[in-house]
């Protein structure tokens, strides 16, 4: 096999992960109103190729994922994640310290007065009872 197309033997669980995966990509392309035509054009990567990863039904080669994470500007490590709940902003955050450049005073401020929005959302959907979609690729706008 060429190792881009799913074998009948293979296993459930990996299976499983591409169409995780997949489906983790497919909601951020969406989130960001890119068309699978433009990340084509943006990344490299033939179209049709895109499609397949999206739906599971191919793998993802290494320089694949960098260049889809690079484009979609978040940590190849969001798409790998193995939690359903991945939290895409948990793994930008992970990643801050190593971006090797500092915030600005003014995006400090930014940041912090986010994190405080998105605390208060939070507890405000808990004493709801109700657990509204966040915005992000995975819950939408």
């Amino acid at each position: 096999m060429n190792g881009n197309v799913p074998s009948p033997t293979g296993s459930d669980d990996q299976a499983e992960q591409r169409v995780r995966l997949g489906l983790r990509l497919k909601s951020t392309r969406e989130y960001l109103g890119l068309s699978q035509q433009q990340v084509s054009e943006l990344s490299g990567i033939v179209r049709s190729a895109v499609s397949d990863i999206e739906r599971g039904m191919r793998r993802v080669e290494v320089m694949e994922l960098q260049k889809l994470a690079r484009l979609y500007r978040l940590p190849a490590s969001y798409f790998l994640d193995e939690e359903e709940a991945a939290d895409a902003g948990e793994h930008a955050l992970a990643g801050l310290p190593r971006t090797g450049r500092p915030l600005s005073e003014g995006d400090r401020i930014e940041v912090a007065k986010f994190i405080q929005y998105l605390h208060a959302r939070r507890q405000a959907e808990e004493e709801d009872g109700v657990l509204r979609p966040s915005l992000g690729p995975e819950g939408g706008a």
